[in-house]
């Protein structure tokens, strides 16, 4: 037998019906949904509610315990949880950022920025976390313009416009 699906939920039923037609995602749609399942007290356990939302029951659980502790503004919000990188610190984000942009020693593409920070920092961060992180914090892009090329002679270059 399942945890009994009681809830004090201070939102009339028609508040949250009108919620659910708002919602524009389905995940929303499903969290409001299981709120309107407890307060109506159409299933008797957790258990049947989340089955009949469509989740698992500790997906349920964590909504449950969001409500209880946020209320259901926070319940609802779909914004991404910005965590702090547990692997990539701020010494090796400072590193990536001056070896990012510069222009005389750029990364060649992202297995070198996981070699670099292998090399530098002793750490081995997998393919594809480096590029997500890159990709996130610096707006790199695999094959990105660069103001000017990494192997361009600067004398050759001044030769050149003094003939021009």
């Amino acid at each position: 037998m399942g945890r009994i699906a009681s809830l004090d939920i201070s939102e009339s039923l028609i508040e949250l019906k009108e919620l659910v037609s708002k919602q524009t995602t389905l995940k929303g749609e499903k969290r409001v949904k299981s709120l309107i399942y407890i307060k109506t007290k159409k299933f008797k356990t957790r258990q049947e509610v989340s089955a009949s939302v469509g989740v698992h029951i500790r997906t349920l659980e964590r909504w449950v315990e969001t409500y209880k502790l946020f209320g259901i503004d926070q319940m609802i919000s779909d914004k991404p949880k910005n965590k702090q990188s547990k692997i990539i610190t701020s010494e090796i984000h400072l590193g990536l950022s001056q070896r990012v942009n510069d222009p005389l020693n750029p990364f060649l593409g992202y297995w070198d920025a996981q070699i670099w920070v292998n090399e530098t920092y002793g750490i081995e961060i997998k393919y594809q976390r480096i590029r997500e992180y890159l990709k996130q914090h610096f707006k790199t892009k695999l094959k990105s313009p660069r103001k000017s090329h990494y192997k361009k002679n600067v004398e050759a270059e001044k030769a050149f416009l003094k003939t021009t």
